[in-house]
């Protein structure tokens, strides 16, 4: 996969930070902006990285049920399949 699923994931959780309440925009906001950045950086993420935040994106999502979040996830795990190693 490109890193455009990246960008994707981090575009879907800018629209969840809309709905969200205080509690949860700021980590909606901080795990967009990390995506961003990871898919703007030269160096491609390690399983690790990603894994890391797809947990996050899993807990927010189990405590939100925003869509958004969900489909961040999604385009993460489908890049993450794309990424050599483990």
């Amino acid at each position: 996969m490109t890193r455009e699923e990246l960008m994707t994931a981090s575009k879907a959780l800018n629209q969840a930070t809309t709905g969200a309440d205080d509690r949860h925009r700021q980590r909606i906001e901080d795990q967009s902006e990390q995506l961003k950045q990871l898919a703007e950086r030269e160096q491609d993420p390690d399983h690790g990285r990603l894994d890391r935040h797809m947990n996050v994106l899993r807990e927010l999502h189990d405590e939100t049920n925003d869509p958004d979040i969900e489909r961040a996830y999604e385009r993460l795990q489908a890049y993450r399949q794309g990424v050599s190693g483990v």
